[in-house]
């Protein structure tokens, strides 16, 4: 057995649904804070907290979306093809 299938493998059934679960906790930790920042009243401490997890969430994301790509330039790197779904 080569390492090539095994770390197509490891991306499609492991790394994947790890990151796109991670990437969806932090949009809906963003998501969350819009919510809180719009509904408390100016001046609030909830205010300045619903800021901090705008702040995380958009952290959240932008690492995981980060991960991806380094996920897929390291497969790229070792000659091991993308995903179909995500190989047009």
């Amino acid at each position: 057995m080569t390492i090539v299938p095994l770390l197509k493998d490891i991306s499609r059934l492991i790394l994947n649904p790890l990151i796109g679960l991670a990437f969806a906790v932090a949009l809906l930790v963003f998501f969350w804070g819009i919510f809180q920042f719009i509904a408390t009243e100016t001046g609030d401490a909830k205010r300045e907290e619903s800021k901090k997890k705008i702040l995380w969430g958009l952290v959240g994301m932008f690492i995981m979306f980060s991960a991806y790509g380094l996920i897929y330039l390291l497969l790229g790197m070792l000659g091991v093809d993308a995903p179909p779904s995500l190989n047009r």
